[in-house]
């Protein structure tokens, strides 16, 4: 019975006379590499380390200088608290922090960063050098560390605070260097972290440059400033403030008219404890605070801002710390949703009633949490006394039965009355019924089959199969009596400098007349003084145009959706009439070229079965 191990032993043995061994410890500076891929994705991913970092070092004035989209420099000057001979060398070894000590601390994290191996990453890539020196201290230290590399450290004079310069990204892994985007992407990314940074903490000053032009000067102000400075003036007068405080968490900020949406997810904002995250699940709330006030395919935008205990969310459970774990996830959705919906009620953007309260907001509002300082205590909804037996009547009235049945006949002959039938089309060819639906529809009866018809779309189709296609140099265009003004806000401004070469020949004259202020001065002939704001915020969409081409097919998009009418603009019936007509000499497509539908069939016999 001993046979089967023996054997199993002489086995393995001759196995590894064959084999070599091939799990091997990787060198350091491979291994650097490989860790810095978590956390150094892209130049924007360097900027929300250092300025968080800033900030974590009690900073008042931060400054950010970029070149070339950030591939080439990152600095970020602050005057914070500075650092020692000693922490400025151990601030680059890995999993070296001076933010947490134990476990227990990474579940009460208060600063942004923890990890304690941000810097060594970014030293593993790139080549870094530091000026630091401490408050009250008569000399700071100058350190140099090259592809994780410790080149020198010696002292020298600086000014109190931080000054990181981060050259040459990636300089030492052409194969990561080569998959950065082009820079127009790669600024993008870095506004992006910038202004998320800066959205959080209104009461610091930031500045930003690129390639020595100042992009953006934020001084320090309240939160309503602070967006209207990132994000331009034009946003202001449709925020509407958001508050509600309970004993466990604190919701604060603005969200935007429904006239503010946008078709793309740019300007929303949420943090926790002036941490910036990502949550499909809290956007979903906010979406259905607006629930009928957006058109179909808009996203609201929003700034809005928690403030939990630390205990009560979990941030250490993604690299670049942008997902957050909530211990009362679906009462935080409560939350939002509810105090939301009340907000616009109350300035007038939707009923202030809420039909279908969420069951979940009570629940909320009773929990008990316990509280610093009284050992905790339980919330609890007020109550609502009703005298049931009081009258606010001085006599009762008796209703006449004999009246309301004379009502009710009345009432039921004129329904039952048979309608008259019209022909709306005095053409033989159409002796169809043409009805306008309340939802802006339009039924169409064709043979024995109706139609529910969207004549927005049908325009629309009928106006780009009349339209040719804008070129360049060939739209007239007309002067306006009074030039218009565009506020852009930086990134509408970075977008603009990408297609201003094409906007002459458009028929546009424009030129930024001062800050960031866009002068119009002629139009396209066609369009609208009215219409010119909203086209250019279309124009503005999208993030970059690679071609010329590209950007000519989103024109002739963005112009025949604005010659089109919508189904909710008011069409008169012969107006409707002759769209019918034309659709049908068309052919009666039944779907546009990008896939949405013109109208919906229901045969008649679908109607007698439901009867």
């Amino acid at each position: 019975m001993f046979l089967f191990p023996f054997s199993l032993t002489i086995f393995v043995s001759r196995f590894n006379v064959f084999m070599s061994d091939i799990i091997q410890l990787l060198p350091d500076h491979v291994a650097n590499q490989i860790a810095a891929g978590e956390v150094v994705q892209r130049p924007a991913s360097i900027v929300k380390e250092l300025l968080e970092n800033a900030i974590d070092a009690d900073a008042s004035k931060i400054e950010l200088i970029i070149r070339d989209a950030g591939k080439n420099l990152i600095q970020v000057v602050d005057d914070g608290k500075g650092m020692s001979e000693t922490d400025a060398r151990m601030a680059f070894e890995r999993h070296a922090t001076s933010k947490i000590k134990g476990t227990e601390d990474i579940f009460k994290i208060i600063t942004k960063g923890f990890r304690g191996e941000a810097l060594a990453s970014i030293a593993a890539v790139s080549q870094v050098e530091l000026k630091t020196m401490q408050r009250g201290a008569g000399i700071g230290t100058n350190i140099y560390i090259e592809g994780g590399v410790f080149q020198f450290q010696d002292p020298a004079q600086t000014v109190e605070g931080s000054n990181f310069l981060v050259k040459n990204l990636f300089y030492n892994v052409p194969a990561r260097r080569k998959f950065l985007k082009n820079n127009n992407i790669e600024f993008r990314h870095v506004i992006d972290e910038f202004q998320r940074v800066a959205l959080a903490h209104e009461n610091l000053e930031f500045s930003l440059f690129h390639d020595d032009e100042p992009i953006f000067r934020l001084r320090k102000g309240n939160q309503m400033q602070r967006i209207v400075d990132i994000f331009g003036r034009k946003l202001q007068p449709q925020l509407i403030p958001i508050r509600e405080d309970i004993i466990w968490c604190k919701l604060h900020g603005f969200v935007a008219k429904p006239e503010g949406a946008k078709k793309t997810r740019g300007e929303q904002f949420l943090f926790v404890n002036g941490r910036y995250f990502k949550s499909p699940y809290f956007n979903k709330a906010v979406q259905e605070a607006f629930e009928g006030l957006l058109l179909p395919g808009y996203v609201p935008t929003f700034f809005l801002f928690l403030d939990l205990d630390p205990e009560k969310i979990d941030v250490n459970i993604h690299p670049q710390k942008t997902e957050v774990k909530f211990e009362d996830e679906h009462l935080i959705f409560a939350l939002l949703r509810s105090t939301i919906k009340r907000s616009l009620g109350i300035y007038n953007i939707a009923p202030s009633l809420d039909f279908e309260r969420d069951p979940d907001l009570d629940q909320m509002m009773n929990k008990t949490y316990p509280s610093k300082g009284n050992g905790g205590g339980t919330i609890k909804m007020p109550e609502i006394v009703v005298d049931k037996d009081y009258n606010p009547f001085l006599e009762e009235k008796v209703v006449n039965l004999s009246q309301i049945q004379n009502i009710t006949e009345m009432y039921h002959q004129n329904i039952t009355a048979a309608p008259s039938k019209i022909n709306l089309f005095e053409d033989e060819d159409f002796d169809e019924d043409l009805m306008r639906l309340p939802n802006g529809y339009w039924l169409f009866n064709k043979g024995d089959r109706a139609l529910m018809m969207d004549l927005g779309r049908i325009h629309r189709l009928l106006v780009a199969e009349n339209n040719k296609p804008v070129k360049r140099g060939a739209t007239n265009s007309h002067s306006l009596l009074f030039s218009l003004e565009y506020h852009m806000n930086e990134i509408e401004k970075s977008k603009y400098n990408s297609i201003k070469k094409y906007l002459p020949e458009l028929g546009f004259e424009t030129k930024v007349a001062h800050e960031n202020v866009l002068r119009i001065d002629s139009v396209p002939e066609g369009l609208k003084e009215t219409q010119v704001m909203k086209f250019l915020e279309d124009l503005f969409e999208i993030l970059e145009y690679k071609t010329e081409e590209e950007f000519l097919q989103f024109y002739n998009n963005q112009w025949n959706k604005l010659q089109s009418k919508s189904r909710f603009d008011f069409i008169y019936k012969k107006d409707a009439e002759q769209l019918v007509k034309d659709f049908t000499a068309l052919g009666f497509p039944e779907f546009l070229p990008d896939g949405k539908r013109c109208f919906y069939e229901i045969p008649f016999n679908d109607f007698k079965n439901k009867f």
